[in-house]
């Protein structure tokens, strides 16, 4: 007779989804304030952006958020959902770390004499990924970019010869199956050439006309 008495799968699919790193990519015009709207969308929400950068995109006048958090798939929807709910915002996309490149920078400063002397520096760079920025007297200033755990490897290296600073930078990404904005833009502009435009004519068709 099988044992079915222990099985629990019931209350396996009961269990809610865990939280997981989502990378949010906001498009917008660049208008003074609303970088501080955007942040206070998630301080409501007492949730902690793990990066943030701002950058130029593809588009001229259009900007880019890049936005690290770690939650459930709902709660970040309904973020980018709200997020659009802004003015300026004309699209943001929320994506797994599978589904996007993503980089970041870091740089480490390190005494020249420690680091000269009882290291081989070329072997160390190469087998790291870095390379020097800028050497003097007194320190030496390395770079290398990569994910959190290539970066965090390098601190640990660096650590038994003193490292006297250490910056990283916010994650930039790039979607892996993204056509790029600029064509959803384009398309949208030419959708229906020669027609005198309606005011919130694709207000109700905003997730088909900018959906990646």
């Amino acid at each position: 007779m099988s044992d079915t008495k222990h099985k629990h799968t019931p209350a396996a699919a009961a269990t809610p989804a865990g939280k997981q790193e989502y990378t949010i990519t906001v498009y917008t015009e660049n208008q003074v304030g609303l970088l501080n709207r955007i942040a206070i969308i998630f301080s409501r929400r007492k949730i902690n952006i793990e990066s943030l950068n701002t950058s130029p995109s593809e588009v001229e006048s259009v900007h880019r958020f890049t936005i690290v958090i770690e939650e459930t798939e709902e709660v970040v929807r309904k973020l980018c959902r709200q997020i659009e709910k802004q003015v300026e915002v004309l699209k943001a996309y929320y994506n797994t770390a599978d589904e996007i490149v993503w980089q970041e920078l870091a740089l480490y400063k390190v005494p020249t004499d420690e680091i000269a002397e009882k290291v081989k520096v070329e072997r160390l760079l190469r087998e790291n990924g870095a390379r020097a920025v800028l050497i003097r007297k007194d320190y030496t200033i390395f770079e290398t970019s990569g994910h959190r755990e290539e970066t965090d490897k390098l601190i640990r290296v660096l650590e038994p010869y003193g490292l006297i600073e250490f910056v990283r930078s916010a994650r930039v990404a790039i979607i892996k199956t993204s056509e790029g904005f600029h064509k959803k833009l384009k398309d949208f502009e030419t959708a229906e050439p020669g027609e005198e435009a309606m005011e919130n004519e694709y207000l109700d068709d905003r997730e088909e006309v900018f959906t990646m």
